[in-house]
Order: structure tokens, then sequence, then C-alpha cells
């Protein structure tokens, strides 16, 4: 009787522990075949037939719409570009070039994909209404207090991340992550205590 307890607690604890990692391996993540420019990660393969099964996993559980391979392409940065996660104590500007898109979009979002609300009711920036000059790299201010030119408005002490979608790009789940993708710059400012 002993042995069949044993073998039945066994496979009780494995049963447990393969549920565990799973759900831990799609918390935040769509799996493999990530894509990695600084501190922005695309999962191409997501829009695709070729997506593996943790993607469709994660898919799932969150409900989330993905763009398909021939749409665009979804680039989420949950840090700065020296790894610090994105705080709503902290101002950043979102600086540099672009890959050649006929649109992009930038949102913030809570850490959990849901957007983030504030007083001034401006939940992303696309490319038709940013103000720069021409053939100059985009600069954007991300922060919970005004900001002048270009700003996107966060909950103060309340972390998020951004979301950068490029829609009609060449860029495609065939592309392959390397210093050749060119996406801007996060960059810390100041923090408030």
């Amino acid at each position: 009787m002993s042995g069949l307890l044993r073998i039945f607690s066994s496979l009780i604890i494995a049963a447990c522990l393969g549920l565990a990692l799973t759900f831990f391996s799609i918390r935040q993540d769509y799996g493999f075949s990530a894509l990695k420019s600084g501190p922005w990660t695309a999962w191409p393969k997501v829009g695709t037939d070729d997506v593996d099964p943790y993607a469709t996993a994660a898919l799932a559980r969150s409900g989330e719409l993905t763009l398909g391979s021939a749409e665009g392409l979804s680039f989420l940065a949950r840090t700065d570009s020296h790894g610090a996660l994105l705080s709503g104590h902290c101002t950043y500007h979102v600086v540099g070039a672009l890959p050649a898109a006929r649109y992009w979009t930038l949102t913030a979002l809570t850490p959990s994909g849901q957007l983030v609300d504030n007083a001034a009711h401006r939940l992303n920036f696309t490319s038709q209404e940013i103000l720069r000059q021409v053939n100059a790299p985009i600069e954007i201010a991300v922060a919970p207090a005004v900001q002048p030119g270009n700003w996107l408005p966060v909950q103060r002490n309340a972390d998020f991340v951004l979301m950068l979608r490029l829609y009609d790009t060449a860029m495609s789940a065939t592309t392959a992550a390397g210093p050749e993708i060119a996406l801007p710059q996060i960059e810390r400012q100041e923090c408030a205590s």
C-alpha cells in the first residue's frame, strides 16, 4: 500500500510542478523566438501559423488579439535602456529613429497589459500627430507630470510598460535579431522620491 501511495504522491507532485512551470512561463511573455533590440522585445511569430505552444497558451490566457505578420509588429519594453524597470516615479525620453513603417503608435500600458488611465486622457502617440523636424528622430517624454513637446502621461507611483507598434513594415516573422534593427532608446531622466 505504501508503494502505491508513493507513486500516487509522486504523480500529484509532478503534475503540480508541471502546471506551475507552465503558468509562470506564460505569465508575461509569448514563448520563444523573441526578437530583441535594446529594451524592446517582439515576438514576430505570434501572429503566424508557426507560433509555439507557449505563445498560444499566453494568448489564450490574455485574450489579446495580435497583429498578423503582414499587418505589422508589436514591440514591448518593460525596462529603460539601462535595464531598470519603467516607473511612474520617473521621467523618460523615448528618442531615436524608427524602422520604415507606414504608421506607428507608442502606448503606455500597465504591467498586466491594460491602458494607463490618466487625467489628460492621452493613451498613445501616433506617427501622424507627433511634433518633430523633418528627417529627425522622434522624441517623446513619458512622465506623470506635464512635459513640453510630445508628452505621453503615465500614472505617478505606478510601474508601466511601453508598446511600440509598427504597421505595414518590412520587418516580419523572418526578421532576425541583430544590430540592424534600429529602435528608439528609452533614457531615464529625473525621478521623484
